[in-house]
């Protein structure tokens, strides 16, 4: 087992544990820009909906990581170009599509 399959491992659990923790609705607090706010401005937010969906981001990037850490298993098929390629794109998807069209603001 090398280094990069425990790195890729690890950051697999980590993941999982922060996207099941999302998913439940909890954590608000750990996601960046969210808990910084002041608390008039996060009252105008979803903080269920938003959780959910940085849960899922989190679950894809678990996902990413795993298929990274194959690239060790299976070495020759590209799978780590393969999952930073997902990585790069499923993160800059993810912030585009929470930043518009204020999908996470509560309903009045």
């Amino acid at each position: 087992m090398t280094a990069d399959m425990i790195v890729c491992g690890a950051l697999f659990l980590l993941f999982v544990i922060l996207g099941i923790i999302l998913l439940a609705g909890r954590g608000a607090r750990l996601i960046a820009g969210y808990n910084t706010m002041p608390k008039e401005e996060r009252e105008r937010y979803d903080e269920q909906a938003l959780c959910r969906f940085m849960g899922r981001l989190m679950l894809f990037c678990a996902v990413c990581m795993l298929v990274m850490g194959a690239d060790e298993i299976w070495p020759g098929r590209g799978l780590w170009l393969i999952a930073m390629f997902l990585l790069f794109f499923g993160a800059i998807g993810a912030v585009i599509y929470a930043n518009t069209g204020g999908r996470f603001l509560k309903k009045k």
